[in-house]
């Protein structure tokens, strides 16, 4: 699916760069001799993030009926929360643009094991959002495993070529866009979860469905704009598409945006 690829292109190419920054950093400033410990931060992180996906599959294994209806529809408004507030967070602050001032901070506190702490920290923080925002993924519409994987490996190519200067990455409108799809991904996440908690009886129908656009089933093929069919179901994983939504869901995927828009376009409080 395209929201599994968007996902793991963009938690992947933040982690890319992340790495790609300070290892230029070290180059630069002739430390070089702390790269391996970017590179063991780099392993540490990666070995946490499958075992948070190991013990996430694990514990939903051990749900059925309601309560796993109750788990997916929590883990989807998790994940737009999280989402949320990681892309509220990078529009105002860009954590990436300060890495060379978290890379010098760390080697003079703690040197390497500093430097080391900081790539493990930051790799299992994008692995564990990618883990939440993939499983929710599944939860509302599935996604394609090799989706993400090339995802991901295009966002390490992409911030391979970047850093050796064989391409050059508007990086502030690759995150501009993809966080108006995200925003939009999320208002989805938001929609379906409540679907799961109306289905596990935790909120009310009210209105089982305000409209419903989807057309017929023609001998048990879903027609393409069907909201699972080969069209509609694209639209259904990236924007929430539902032919045939109740009203909270309606109203809760609007209320989403509404929010976003205001935060989003809040402004920055001026520092005295």
């Amino acid at each position: 699916m395209v929201s599994a690829f968007i996902i793991t292109l963009r938690e992947t190419l933040e982690a890319s760069l992340i790495v790609g920054l300070i290892l230029s950093y070290l180059k630069k400033t002739n430390q070089e001799d702390f790269s391996k410990f970017v590179w063991i931060g780099v392993g540490i992180g990666l070995f946490g993030s499958l075992a948070g996906a190991y013990i996430f599959s694990s514990i939903y294994g051990g749900f059925s009926g309601t309560a796993e209806k109750l788990f997916e529809g929590i883990t989807m408004l998790v994940g737009a929360a999280l989402l949320t507030t990681l892309i509220l967070w990078i529009s105002k602050h860009n954590r990436i643009v300060n890495i060379h001032k978290n890379v010098e901070d760390h080697l003079t506190k703690a040197g390497g094991m500093g430097l080391m702490f900081l790539v493990a920290i930051s790799i299992l923080r994008e692995g564990i959002e990618t883990i939440i925002f993939l499983s929710a993924i599944q939860f509302s519409t599935g996604f394609d495993g090799w989706s993400a994987m090339l995802g991901i490996l295009i966002a390490i190519a992409l911030g391979y070529l970047f850093f050796i200067g064989a391409i050059k990455l508007d990086l502030k409108q690759f995150f501009a866009v993809t966080n108006v799809i995200l925003i939009l991904f999320a208002a989805g996440l938001v929609a379906h979860g409540v679907h799961e908690l109306q289905e596990a009886k935790a909120i009310p129908i009210v209105l089982e469905e305000v409209w419903d656009i989807n057309p017929a089933v023609v001998d048990g093929e879903y027609p393409m704009l069907h909201d699972k069919g080969a069209i509609g179901g694209i639209f259904k994983g990236l924007f929430g598409y539902n032919g045939n939504p109740s009203l909270i869901e309606v109203l809760s995927y609007l209320g989403y945006l509404v929010f976003a828009y205001f935060i989003w376009k809040r402004p920055k409080r001026s520092k005295s």
